[in-house]
């Protein structure tokens, strides 16, 4: 009996100690809408892009949660400090986007559609160095698919 009574206290406990899941998401939405970061000029094809660049782990952690939606020829780059696999996902993202994963030639290995608000996961068909986000259909509607080349990568 005595161990019963206590173990909803040691579980009570070990749960104090552990960050609720909730936390992390709650200070991002405390912070409101993420600041534009630095941008980069791309070129796909005819097509000038400007694109925030997410270079760090807590840019491309952040990404474009909670932002609204890209308009134009806007965009956000994600750069990896070397060639992976990379997998995105559309938590907190309330647009949907299309994704480019492009190789270290510039070279786009494939391109995604991406519900807003999913946790679907999205991933590079093989190891890439940066992924390119635009508005959705924004690629299909340029006549730009696998192999298609963007310029002006870092």
């Amino acid at each position: 009996m005595a161990c019963a009574a206590a173990m909803p206290a040691i579980l009570g406990l070990a749960g104090a100690l552990l960050p609720a899941p909730s936390q992390a998401q709650t200070v991002l939405e405390a912070t409101g809408p993420q600041p534009r970061l630095p941008t980069i000029s791309l070129a796909a094809g005819s097509h000038v892009i400007q694109a925030e660049v997410a270079d760090t782990e807590e840019r491309r952690r952040r990404g474009l949660m909670y932002r609204a939606p890209l308009t134009g020829n806007d965009g956000m780059l994600f750069v990896f400090e070397q060639p992976d696999m990379q997998c995105f996902w559309m938590r907190n993202t309330p647009n949907p986007l299309s994704i480019a994963f492009i190789g270290a030639d510039g070279n786009i290995v494939n391109i995604e559609e991406m519900a807003a608000q999913s946790d679907d996961t999205h991933c590079s068909r093989r190891a890439v160095p940066y992924a390119l986000e635009m508005a959705p259909g924004w690629f299909t509607q340029r006549g730009l698919t696998a192999g298609s080349r963007i310029g002006g990568l870092p």
